[in-house]
């Protein structure tokens, strides 16, 4: 689940690239609704909530124009919320997108992991990132993947329990890598 830190650090670095490994490409780990909370497909009356959510997770630039062009790279079922049951408020959000073609042929992308700040740590991430992957798995790509950023360190967390890994393309990768591992205490 991405949420934001106080500041987001200056950066001139590319986003971190995470792949979906070939070996694990059958399905995610499962992963439960949470007491509290449902998750379901978009619907076109949550696109205020969506942007609220996404505001809230680190992306305040998200604004009404921002939809329709994520939207355009979506698939059929393929964009998750996820629903507070007392509140019927959208509190997470995900989508699985066609790829540019980064590895060369269609693939797949989890984008636009967000959550709102309220009710993150609750596995809300989660679940909205394996209904993707599942999605994107179903869809027949072999090629799923995700971009991410150095200091969304709770979300990266998520994406290593789910199975992704790191993929090392660009000069300095290894060593933000190593970095983002010694943040999160794995090694």
């Amino acid at each position: 689940m991405q949420t934001a830190p106080a500041e987001k650090p200056p950066s001139r670095n590319p986003q971190l690239h995470m792949v979906w490994p070939v070996r694990q490409r059958l399905t995610p780990p499962p992963a439960c609704e949470p007491a509290g909370y449902r998750i379901r497909l978009q619907q076109p009356e949550d696109e205020m909530e969506i942007l609220d959510t996404m505001a809230s997770a680190g992306w305040p630039t998200w604004k009404d124009d921002s939809l329709p062009k994520a939207r355009g790279r979506v698939l059929k079922d393929g964009w998750f919320v996820v629903v507070c049951r007392s509140t019927r408020q959208v509190v997470a959000t995900a989508m699985a997108q066609r790829d540019r073609n980064e590895f060369g042929q269609p693939g797949g992308e989890l984008g636009w992991v967000a959550c709102r700040s309220e009710h993150s740590g609750k596995g809300l991430g989660s679940l909205v990132c394996t209904a993707v992957t599942q999605r994107l798995l179903d869809e027949g790509f072999h090629h799923v993947h995700l971009y991410t950023d150095d200091w969304r360190l709770p979300a990266i967390k998520t994406y290593l329990k789910l199975g992704y890994a790191p993929w090392l393309e660009h000069p300095g990768d290894q060593d933000r890598w190593h970095q983002v591992f010694e943040h999160l205490e794995l090694g």
